[in-house]
Formats: C-alpha cells, sequence, structure tokens
C-alpha cells in the first residue's frame, strides 16, 4: 500500500510542478508579449468620406501594389479567404464587375492571412487569374478594421470610403449600382 501511495503521491507533484510552470509561462508570455495596439495599428470602424489607409502588399504575380497606384480610379477592396466560403461564393460577381467596367474600376482583392502557395492553389483550382493581395500577417486587414470575412470596401476616385459591405455580395446589380454612385461622387 505504501508503494500505491508513494506512486500517487509522485504523479500528484509532477502535475503540480507542471501546472505551476505552466502559469508561469502565461505570465511570463503576458508580461514580455507586445500591446496588440502597438504591434499593429487598427481602427474600428471607417467612416464614409474619410480617406481609405494606404498600404503597400506583394501580389500573387510577386509585385508590389500599393493602394495609392489607383487613385483616379474607384477601387473595389475585397477581403477574403480560401476557408470562407462567403468569399468564394462572391468571387466570381465581383470579377465579372471588374471585367465589365475595367477602364476605370479596379478590383483589389485581398487574402487574409494564408500564404501565397495556399492562394496560387486556390486560385488555380477554381480558374481565377486575377492577382490577389497577400496579407499574412494581417497588417492591411488590420488598417481597414477587419474581424469578420467577407469585407468589401468602395472607394471614389480621389481615393475617399464611399460604401462598406460587410457579408457575401450577392446582387451584381447592388454591386454595379455603388460602383456607379462612387464614380459619380469622385468626378
Amino acid at each position: 500500500m505504501s508503494q500505491t501511495v508513494s506512486k500517487g503521491w509522485r504523479l500528484s507533484s509532477v502535475i503540480t510542478l507542471l501546472l505551476g510552470l505552466f502559469a508561469i509561462g502565461a505570465i511570463v508570455w503576458i508580461i514580455v508579449s507586445p500591446d496588440k495596439d502597438e504591434a499593429r495599428p487598427q481602427k474600428s470602424r471607417l467612416a464614409i468620406g474619410e480617406e481609405a489607409p494606404d498600404f503597400e502588399v506583394t501580389n500573387t504575380h510577386g509585385n508590389k501594389v500599393a493602394l495609392s497606384d489607383y487613385k483616379g480610379k474607384v477601387v473595389v477592396l475585397n477581403f477574403w479567404a480560401s476557408w470562407c466560403e462567403p468569399c468564394v461564393k462572391e468571387m466570381p460577381l465581383i470579377n465579372e464587375v471588374y471585367q465589365s467596367n475595367r477602364s476605370d474600376v479596379a478590383a483589389l482583392f485581398v487574402n487574409a492571412g494564408e500564404s501565397k502557395g495556399t492562394v496560387n492553389e486556390f486560385l488555380t483550382a477554381h480558374q481565377f487569374e486575377f492577382p490577389v493581395m497577400i496579407d499574412v500577417t494581417g497588417k492591411v486587414s488590420g488598417l481597414y478594421g477587419i474581424v469578420g470575412l467577407p469585407v468589401t470596401f468602395i472607394m471614389d476616385k480621389n481615393g475617399n470610403l464611399h460604401q462598406s459591405i460587410v457579408g457575401e455580395i450577392t446582387s451584381r446589380e447592388q454591386l454595379q449600382a455603388y460602383i456607379q454612385s462612387a464614380a459619380a461622387a469622385g468626378d
């Protein structure tokens, strides 16, 4: 019986020691890790009419892309991920509207949090040929206060936020109306 008590005592001591080490590690993590607000500037909500935050990222073709490169065009900025079913469902619609307005509209697809390889595999599997901006670190998503997907912003020709759409876009006509309204506002 003393051998059973001894084994139970040792197991209990090991569990207590492991829990203590875990607690110490958690405390050290909290103290040492940077504050989220310092590590990544975030805005909780962008206001209609406000200048859209500029950014520069690399797209799936390896090119540097900045939002400011598209001043003078209406911009449809769509945040998505391959695991997000509503994102995947709306992509053909956004691409179709973009293709029909290509001369004065830029459609920028920003993948939130996935690697270039994952994004390229997804694009190939779904036969999408447009370039996608990679936001692995979440820097761009943070600038726009993205907390769920999909989210689409429409900017006028002056680079000001004209419309924000949270959730899946299901109507080609609705998206086209937003684009036309943004084009008229930017003139």
